[in-house]
């Protein structure tokens, strides 16, 4: 018997746990395959919802949150975990943007800095480099970014030498449910009992909860991103246009996302896509034609209505708790997610 289990091991169930651990729960997290393998690790890591202003005030609440503590977040990560996540704040420029008046009410509600740019030589002076063709940009100076496979190695490491006990490859086959409320899971026909059981499967969280009402309208939705080796402070900030972004790493390194398919659990990767995203990315960034395409994946997103993620207590099952649903925003509104989840748990 243990104080909760996680069922899912992605960053929201790790960070998650790390809040319960924090409040002096036993914490077991159960996860089908490899903590912080799916999303978490294929995402891009920028600290914002892309075009902020396009989203309810439910997400934006939980960004802003995470916006305030992401840095001291990933330092206590480095501190406890020692592995560094790779927090930057390096700012998103976003290019050719149509929306200024809807985005100049988003700064001034959530009190964030944004400045607009007019004329390329502004732009370029923000991003030498920019593709001369953008005549205009909204900057927003305070957006940061980490490092995803770091940010995953990071929180793992933390947890694990907090004490929670992590198990992987342990796919949950049923909950164990008794005149309405949890008392445990079967994962890999092994038996776990809790009176708290918290589902942070990401994209696979509906279909954990398929057998009972209240099931949250979370799907896959695929993206499909490139990573190019090039050189450390080449590209000195992020850039969006429309649904495309560049992401600059510290070691040089650019990543370009991302599509949105909805094509089930297919991960699969199409060359077709592989050249989208790269002639994309030259688009926006014209010397990223000289280096080459490293790597090349996707990964499922666990979409919602509106982005708008699930944070709650099940409705019908005393003791289950959601916390998925993040869409697109998975890192950036985690931070606040989880400790939203564990107030409600404890």
């Amino acid at each position: 018997m243990t104080d909760c289990i996680v069922v899912g091991g992605g960053l929201m169930g790790m960070l998650s746990a790390r809040e319960l651990k924090k409040s002096g729960m036993e914490v077991h997290i159960l996860d089908k395959g490899r903590l912080g393998q799916e999303s978490s690790w294929a995402g891009g890591g920028i600290l914002s919802p892309l075009h902020p202003w396009r989203y309810p005030d439910a997400v934006n609440q939980l960004a802003i949150e995470g916006h305030h503590l992401y840095e001291s977040l990933a330092q206590e990560l480095f501190d406890v975990g020692g592995v560094d996540p790779e927090y930057q704040r390096s700012g998103l420029l976003v290019l050719d943007s149509q929306e200024q008046q809807a985005a100049k009410g988003w700064a001034e509600k959530w009190s964030m800095q944004l400045e607009s740019l007019m004329g390329a030589d502004a732009v370029a002076e923000v991003c030498p480099g920019v593709s001369e063709k953008y005549q205009s940009a909204l900057w927003l100076p305070q957006i940061a970014q980490m490092r995803n496979p770091r940010l995953v190695k990071s929180a793992r490491a933390y947890i694990e030498k907090v004490g929670v006990t992590i198990e992987e490859n342990m796919p949950v086959e049923r909950l164990l449910v008794e005149n309405q409320r949890i008392t445990g899971v079967v994962a890999n026909g092994k038996t776990y009992h809790s009176d708290k059981v918290l589902i942070t499967g990401g994209a696979w969280s509906a279909e954990i909860l398929k057998d009972y009402e209240d099931v949250p309208q979370i799907e896959p939705v695929k993206g499909q991103m490139i990573l190019f080796k090039g050189e450390a402070g080449q590209l000195k900030t992020m850039l969006l246009s429309e649904s495309r972004y560049l992401i600059p790493r510290k070691d040089g390194r650019v990543l370009c996302g991302s599509t949105i398919e909805h094509t089930g659990y297919d991960k699969s990767t199409s060359s077709e896509t592989r050249q989208q995203l790269q002639e994309s990315a030259i688009e926006l960034f014209p010397m990223l034609a000289d280096y080459p395409v490293e790597h090349h994946w996707a990964g499922l997103r666990p979409g919602s209505p509106d982005g708008v993620p699930v944070i709650r207590q099940h409705t019908s099952i005393e003791g289950l708790y959601i916390n998925a649903g993040h869409y697109r925003n998975g890192v950036i509104l985690c931070a606040a997610s989880a400790k939203k989840i564990a107030s409600l748990m404890i």
